[in-house]
Protein backbone atom coordinates (compact mmCIF):
# COMPACT_ATOMS: atom_id res chain seq x y z
CA UNK A 1 0.00 0.00 0.00
CA UNK A 2 1.31 3.31 -1.16
CA UNK A 3 0.75 5.44 2.32
CA UNK A 4 2.38 8.95 2.77
CA UNK A 5 1.96 11.29 6.24
CA UNK A 6 2.12 14.96 5.65
CA UNK A 7 2.48 17.64 8.07
CA UNK A 8 -0.34 20.15 7.89
CA UNK A 9 0.87 23.65 9.48
CA UNK A 10 -1.34 26.22 10.84
CA UNK A 11 -3.56 27.56 8.01
CA UNK A 12 -2.76 31.41 7.28
CA UNK A 13 -5.31 34.28 7.85
CA UNK A 14 -5.72 34.75 4.49
CA UNK A 15 -7.74 31.36 3.94
CA UNK A 16 -10.17 32.89 6.85
CA UNK A 17 -11.39 35.55 4.25
CA UNK A 18 -11.74 33.26 1.28
CA UNK A 19 -13.86 30.30 2.99
CA UNK A 20 -17.20 32.16 2.39
CA UNK A 21 -15.90 32.37 -0.85
CA UNK A 22 -15.33 28.27 -1.83
CA UNK A 23 -17.72 26.81 -4.22
CA UNK A 24 -20.45 26.54 -2.39
CA UNK A 25 -21.31 29.46 -1.64
CA UNK A 26 -24.89 30.69 -1.76
CA UNK A 27 -26.27 32.52 -4.85
CA UNK A 28 -29.96 32.93 -6.76
CA UNK A 29 -28.86 34.78 -9.42
CA UNK A 30 -25.36 34.66 -11.87
CA UNK A 31 -22.94 37.58 -10.47
CA UNK A 32 -20.35 36.90 -12.75
CA UNK A 33 -19.08 40.48 -14.07
CA UNK A 34 -19.42 39.54 -17.74
CA UNK A 35 -22.65 36.90 -18.64
CA UNK A 36 -22.00 35.27 -21.88
CA UNK A 37 -24.26 35.10 -24.67
CA UNK A 38 -26.60 32.37 -24.76
CA UNK A 39 -26.51 29.88 -27.23
CA UNK A 40 -29.06 28.37 -29.99
CA UNK A 41 -31.75 26.02 -28.02
CA UNK A 42 -30.84 22.81 -27.58
CA UNK A 43 -33.17 19.50 -26.62
CA UNK A 44 -32.51 18.17 -23.73
CA UNK A 45 -34.21 15.47 -21.64
CA UNK A 46 -34.23 14.02 -18.12
CA UNK A 47 -32.32 10.45 -17.96
CA UNK A 48 -32.33 10.15 -14.35
CA UNK A 49 -33.70 11.76 -11.74
CA UNK A 50 -33.59 11.83 -7.54
CA UNK A 51 -30.09 11.43 -7.54
CA UNK A 52 -28.61 12.64 -3.24
CA UNK A 53 -26.06 15.18 -3.48
CA UNK A 54 -23.88 13.67 -7.29
CA UNK A 55 -20.75 14.73 -8.06
CA UNK A 56 -19.15 12.58 -10.49
CA UNK A 57 -20.73 11.09 -14.03
CA UNK A 58 -19.20 7.92 -15.48
CA UNK A 59 -20.38 5.55 -18.52
CA UNK A 60 -19.92 2.33 -19.74
CA UNK A 61 -22.30 1.43 -22.62
CA UNK A 62 -25.55 2.05 -21.64
CA UNK A 63 -25.14 2.40 -17.87
CA UNK A 64 -24.37 5.25 -15.84
CA UNK A 65 -22.56 5.10 -12.68
CA UNK A 66 -22.92 8.38 -10.33
CA UNK A 67 -21.22 8.69 -6.90
CA UNK A 68 -23.32 10.50 -4.63
CA UNK A 69 -21.24 12.33 -1.61
CA UNK A 70 -22.81 10.34 0.69
CA UNK A 71 -20.82 7.43 0.03
CA UNK A 72 -23.29 5.56 -2.44
CA UNK A 73 -22.95 5.00 -6.32
CA UNK A 74 -26.19 5.36 -8.37
CA UNK A 75 -25.67 2.81 -11.03
CA UNK A 76 -28.82 3.53 -13.43
CA UNK A 77 -29.72 3.67 -17.21
CA UNK A 78 -33.37 4.68 -19.12
CA UNK A 79 -34.94 1.34 -17.81
CA UNK A 80 -33.63 0.89 -14.20
CA UNK A 81 -31.41 2.48 -11.16
CA UNK A 82 -30.06 1.32 -8.31
CA UNK A 83 -28.16 2.51 -4.94
CA UNK A 84 -25.16 0.54 -4.85
CA UNK A 85 -23.37 0.66 -1.33
CA UNK A 86 -19.53 0.51 -1.22
CA UNK A 87 -17.29 -1.76 1.13
CA UNK A 88 -14.10 0.25 2.38
CA UNK A 89 -11.73 0.12 5.03
CA UNK A 90 -12.23 3.64 5.79
CA UNK A 91 -15.43 5.37 5.78
CA UNK A 92 -16.70 8.12 3.78
CA UNK A 93 -17.00 10.97 5.55
CA UNK A 94 -19.51 13.27 3.59
CA UNK A 95 -18.36 16.41 5.97
CA UNK A 96 -19.08 20.04 4.12
CA UNK A 97 -17.33 19.73 0.70
CA UNK A 98 -16.17 16.19 1.38
CA UNK A 99 -17.29 12.96 0.85
CA UNK A 100 -17.40 10.37 -1.87
CA UNK A 101 -16.10 12.39 -4.84
CA UNK A 102 -14.84 11.45 -8.30
CA UNK A 103 -14.51 8.39 -9.81
CA UNK A 104 -12.46 7.07 -13.11
CA UNK A 105 -13.46 3.65 -14.72
CA UNK A 106 -10.73 1.39 -15.57
CA UNK A 107 -10.38 1.29 -19.73
CA UNK A 108 -11.10 -2.55 -19.30
CA UNK A 109 -14.06 -2.01 -16.96
CA UNK A 110 -16.09 -4.32 -19.26
CA UNK A 111 -14.21 -7.26 -18.63
CA UNK A 112 -12.88 -6.29 -14.95
CA UNK A 113 -15.31 -4.44 -13.54
CA UNK A 114 -12.51 -1.79 -11.54
CA UNK A 115 -12.71 1.78 -10.99
CA UNK A 116 -10.97 4.18 -9.04
CA UNK A 117 -12.44 6.67 -6.64
CA UNK A 118 -11.53 9.68 -4.17
CA UNK A 119 -13.66 9.86 -0.90
CA UNK A 120 -12.85 12.32 2.28
CA UNK A 121 -12.40 9.68 5.44
CA UNK A 122 -10.70 10.67 8.90
CA UNK A 123 -8.13 9.18 10.81
CA UNK A 124 -7.25 10.32 14.51
CA UNK A 125 -9.96 13.51 14.46
CA UNK A 126 -8.44 14.22 11.44
CA UNK A 127 -9.91 14.50 8.03
CA UNK A 128 -8.24 13.12 4.51
CA UNK A 129 -8.84 11.83 1.00
CA UNK A 130 -7.63 9.01 -0.53
CA UNK A 131 -7.48 7.36 -4.01
CA UNK A 132 -8.25 3.73 -4.39
CA UNK A 133 -9.20 0.66 -6.60
CA UNK A 134 -12.34 -0.54 -6.24
CA UNK A 135 -14.95 -3.52 -8.25
CA UNK A 136 -18.32 -3.95 -8.59
CA UNK A 137 -19.35 -7.18 -7.00
CA UNK A 138 -23.23 -7.78 -7.61
CA UNK A 139 -24.71 -4.85 -5.35
CA UNK A 140 -21.55 -3.76 -4.13
CA UNK A 141 -18.68 -1.86 -4.66
CA UNK A 142 -15.59 -3.48 -2.56
CA UNK A 143 -12.56 -1.81 -2.20
CA UNK A 144 -9.11 -4.00 -3.09
CA UNK A 145 -6.83 -1.66 -3.49
CA UNK A 146 -5.51 1.89 -2.01
CA UNK A 147 -3.44 3.91 -4.20
CA UNK A 148 -2.57 6.92 -1.96
CA UNK A 149 -4.09 8.22 0.92
CA UNK A 150 -3.50 11.14 3.79
CA UNK A 151 -4.29 13.53 0.96
CA UNK A 152 -4.51 16.59 3.28
CA UNK A 153 -8.34 17.23 3.65
CA UNK A 154 -10.99 19.47 5.33
CA UNK A 155 -14.53 20.76 5.01
CA UNK A 156 -13.47 23.11 1.98
CA UNK A 157 -11.19 22.79 -0.72
CA UNK A 158 -10.97 19.08 -1.27
CA UNK A 159 -10.86 18.74 -4.96
CA UNK A 160 -11.59 15.25 -5.92
CA UNK A 161 -11.59 15.05 -9.47
CA UNK A 162 -10.01 12.29 -11.39
CA UNK A 163 -9.05 11.48 -14.75
CA UNK A 164 -7.31 8.58 -16.59
CA UNK A 165 -4.96 10.06 -19.35
CA UNK A 166 -4.01 9.22 -23.11
CA UNK A 167 -0.93 7.89 -21.11
CA UNK A 168 -3.06 5.64 -19.19
CA UNK A 169 -1.78 7.48 -15.77
CA UNK A 170 -4.39 8.55 -13.57
CA UNK A 171 -4.50 12.49 -12.80
CA UNK A 172 -6.25 14.20 -9.75
CA UNK A 173 -7.18 17.13 -8.04
CA UNK A 174 -6.49 17.98 -4.42
CA UNK A 175 -7.19 21.18 -2.92
CA UNK A 176 -5.65 23.68 -0.45
CA UNK A 177 -7.22 21.85 2.19
CA UNK A 178 -7.87 25.38 3.84
CA UNK A 179 -4.09 25.78 4.12
CA UNK A 180 -2.81 27.98 0.99
CA UNK A 181 0.77 27.99 2.09
CA UNK A 182 0.91 23.97 1.32
CA UNK A 183 -0.27 24.81 -2.17
CA UNK A 184 3.57 25.92 -2.55
CA UNK A 185 4.95 23.38 -0.92
CA UNK A 186 6.35 20.08 -2.93
CA UNK A 187 6.61 17.79 0.12
CA UNK A 188 2.86 18.48 0.52
CA UNK A 189 -0.09 16.88 -1.22
CA UNK A 190 -2.25 19.72 -0.88
CA UNK A 191 -3.34 22.17 -3.90
CA UNK A 192 -1.80 20.06 -6.22
CA UNK A 193 -2.63 18.09 -9.57
CA UNK A 194 -1.27 14.72 -8.61
CA UNK A 195 -0.28 11.82 -11.32
CA UNK A 196 -0.06 8.02 -10.98
CA UNK A 197 0.12 4.73 -12.73
CA UNK A 198 -3.21 2.71 -12.03
CA UNK A 199 -1.08 0.24 -9.29
CA UNK A 200 -0.80 3.37 -7.28
CA UNK A 201 2.95 4.07 -8.17
CA UNK A 202 4.09 7.14 -8.92
CA UNK A 203 4.30 8.42 -12.77
CA UNK A 204 7.90 9.12 -14.27
CA UNK A 205 8.31 12.37 -15.01
CA UNK A 206 6.77 14.36 -12.23
CA UNK A 207 8.21 17.20 -10.16
CA UNK A 208 8.24 15.59 -6.84
CA UNK A 209 6.81 11.57 -6.27
CA UNK A 210 3.08 12.09 -7.19
CA UNK A 211 3.11 15.98 -7.75
CA UNK A 212 2.38 17.02 -11.39
CA UNK A 213 1.75 20.70 -11.17
CA UNK A 214 1.50 22.66 -7.77
CA UNK A 215 0.38 26.05 -7.30
CA UNK A 216 -3.62 25.25 -6.96
CA UNK A 217 -6.28 26.43 -4.67
CA UNK A 218 -9.33 23.71 -5.36
CA UNK A 219 -9.19 22.41 -8.69
CA UNK A 220 -12.62 21.02 -9.70
CA UNK A 221 -12.81 19.54 -13.25
CA UNK A 222 -9.91 17.75 -15.81
CA UNK A 223 -10.48 17.01 -19.26
CA UNK A 224 -7.92 16.05 -21.87
CA UNK A 225 -8.07 17.41 -25.89
CA UNK A 226 -5.67 15.73 -27.10
CA UNK A 227 -2.29 15.62 -25.22
CA UNK A 228 -3.66 18.52 -23.74
CA UNK A 229 -4.93 18.76 -19.97
CA UNK A 230 -7.40 21.38 -18.90
CA UNK A 231 -8.80 21.80 -15.48
CA UNK A 232 -11.25 23.88 -13.94
CA UNK A 233 -10.33 25.92 -10.91
CA UNK A 234 -12.15 28.22 -8.04
CA UNK A 235 -10.80 31.25 -7.04
CA UNK A 236 -10.56 32.92 -3.71
CA UNK A 237 -12.89 35.43 -4.51
CA UNK A 238 -14.01 35.54 -8.30
CA UNK A 239 -10.72 34.84 -10.45
CA UNK A 240 -11.80 31.15 -11.10
CA UNK A 241 -9.98 29.89 -13.64
CA UNK A 242 -9.35 27.07 -16.18
CA UNK A 243 -5.60 26.08 -16.78
CA UNK A 244 -3.64 24.26 -19.57
CA UNK A 245 -1.65 22.11 -17.33
CA UNK A 246 1.97 21.19 -17.62
CA UNK A 247 4.65 20.47 -14.42
CA UNK A 248 4.38 23.78 -13.39
CA UNK A 249 3.27 26.35 -10.81
CA UNK A 250 -0.02 27.50 -11.00
CA UNK A 251 0.89 30.87 -8.43
CA UNK A 252 -1.68 30.36 -5.25
CA UNK A 253 -1.25 31.64 -2.92
CA UNK A 254 1.11 34.12 -4.49
CA UNK A 255 -0.41 35.45 -7.24
CA UNK A 256 -4.21 34.91 -8.69
CA UNK A 257 -6.76 36.21 -11.74
CA UNK A 258 -4.27 38.03 -14.50
CA UNK A 259 -1.43 39.05 -12.11
CA UNK A 260 1.73 37.67 -13.12
CA UNK A 261 5.41 36.75 -11.53
CA UNK A 262 8.26 35.01 -13.12
CA UNK A 263 8.20 31.19 -12.72
CA UNK A 264 4.36 31.56 -12.42
CA UNK A 265 1.77 30.41 -14.46
CA UNK A 266 -1.39 33.49 -15.40
CA UNK A 267 -4.65 31.13 -16.11
CA UNK A 268 -5.34 30.67 -19.65
CA UNK A 269 -8.73 31.87 -18.82
CA UNK A 270 -10.05 33.43 -15.70
CA UNK A 271 -13.57 34.89 -14.90
CA UNK A 272 -12.99 38.22 -13.38
CA UNK A 273 -14.51 39.60 -10.10
CA UNK A 274 -17.26 37.89 -9.61
CA UNK A 275 -17.19 34.09 -9.38
CA UNK A 276 -19.08 31.33 -11.13
CA UNK A 277 -17.45 28.37 -9.10
CA UNK A 278 -16.51 25.71 -12.47
CA UNK A 279 -16.77 22.15 -11.24
CA UNK A 280 -16.82 19.16 -13.83
CA UNK A 281 -16.04 19.89 -17.39
CA UNK A 282 -15.63 18.10 -20.71
CA UNK A 283 -14.65 18.43 -24.24
CA UNK A 284 -16.91 18.80 -27.72
CA UNK A 285 -15.93 19.63 -31.08
CA UNK A 286 -12.98 22.51 -30.33
CA UNK A 287 -14.92 23.65 -27.04
CA UNK A 288 -14.83 23.00 -23.65
CA UNK A 289 -18.30 22.27 -21.70
CA UNK A 290 -18.03 23.10 -17.58
CA UNK A 291 -20.79 23.53 -14.87
CA UNK A 292 -20.94 26.21 -12.39
CA UNK A 293 -22.25 26.60 -9.20
CA UNK A 294 -22.82 29.75 -8.33
CA UNK A 295 -23.17 30.68 -11.76
CA UNK A 296 -26.13 27.97 -11.85
CA UNK A 297 -25.19 27.21 -15.37
CA UNK A 298 -23.64 25.23 -18.14
CA UNK A 299 -21.31 27.18 -20.28
CA UNK A 300 -18.96 26.59 -23.24
CA UNK A 301 -15.39 28.17 -24.10
CA UNK A 302 -13.83 28.08 -27.65
CA UNK A 303 -10.33 26.72 -26.73
CA UNK A 304 -9.14 28.42 -29.86
CA UNK A 305 -10.41 32.07 -29.06
CA UNK A 306 -11.67 31.84 -25.19
CA UNK A 307 -15.13 32.51 -26.38
CA UNK A 308 -17.39 32.06 -23.44
CA UNK A 309 -21.25 31.02 -24.43
CA UNK A 310 -23.72 30.20 -21.96
CA UNK A 311 -25.67 26.32 -22.99
CA UNK A 312 -28.43 25.80 -20.18
CA UNK A 313 -29.31 28.93 -17.32
CA UNK A 314 -32.72 27.11 -16.06
CA UNK A 315 -31.30 24.36 -14.23
CA UNK A 316 -29.54 25.19 -11.00
CA UNK A 317 -26.45 24.78 -9.82
CA UNK A 318 -24.51 21.79 -12.20
CA UNK A 319 -21.46 20.14 -11.20
CA UNK A 320 -20.36 17.65 -13.76
CA UNK A 321 -20.48 17.57 -17.31
CA UNK A 322 -20.03 14.19 -19.48
CA UNK A 323 -19.56 13.14 -23.65
CA UNK A 324 -20.47 10.50 -25.10
CA UNK A 325 -20.16 10.63 -28.66
CA UNK A 326 -21.82 13.45 -30.26
CA UNK A 327 -24.39 13.67 -26.60
CA UNK A 328 -23.41 15.65 -23.69
CA UNK A 329 -24.47 14.69 -20.21
CA UNK A 330 -24.79 16.67 -17.14
CA UNK A 331 -26.01 16.26 -13.21
CA UNK A 332 -27.30 19.41 -11.22
CA UNK A 333 -26.02 19.61 -7.45
CA UNK A 334 -29.41 21.42 -5.78
CA UNK A 335 -29.76 19.37 -2.93
CA UNK A 336 -26.25 19.94 -1.08
CA UNK A 337 -27.90 22.26 0.78
CA UNK A 338 -26.69 25.49 -1.12
CA UNK A 339 -29.07 25.27 -4.01
CA UNK A 340 -32.73 24.99 -4.19
CA UNK A 341 -34.57 21.76 -5.28
CA UNK A 342 -37.23 20.94 -7.43
CA UNK A 343 -39.51 18.10 -7.74
CA UNK A 344 -36.92 15.47 -9.25
CA UNK A 345 -33.32 16.82 -7.95
CA UNK A 346 -31.09 16.21 -8.40
CA UNK A 347 -31.29 14.70 -12.20
CA UNK A 348 -28.75 13.66 -14.82
CA UNK A 349 -30.10 15.35 -17.92
CA UNK A 350 -28.48 14.38 -21.79
CA UNK A 351 -28.42 17.38 -24.09
CA UNK A 352 -28.44 15.92 -27.96
CA UNK A 353 -27.43 18.75 -30.56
Amino acid sequence: MWKHTWSIPVSLAIVLAGCSQSEERDSSTDQSTSVPKTAKTVESNVVLKELRTPWNIEKNEETFYITEREGTILKGSSKEQVRMELDLSENVVAEGEGGLLGMALDPDFSDNQTAYVYHTYEKNGTLYNRVIEIVEQDDTWKETRVLLDEIPGASIHNGGRIEIGPDDFLYVTAGDAAVPENAQKLSSLAGKILRMKLDGSPADGNLREYVYSYGHRNPQGLVFVDQTLYATEHGQSGHDEINRIESKNYGWPLIEGTEKQQGLVTPWYEVGEQSVAPSGVAALDGKLYFGTLVGQSLRSIETSTSKVEQVVSDRGRIRDVMVDGEDLYYITNNTDGRGNPGDEDDVLVRLMP
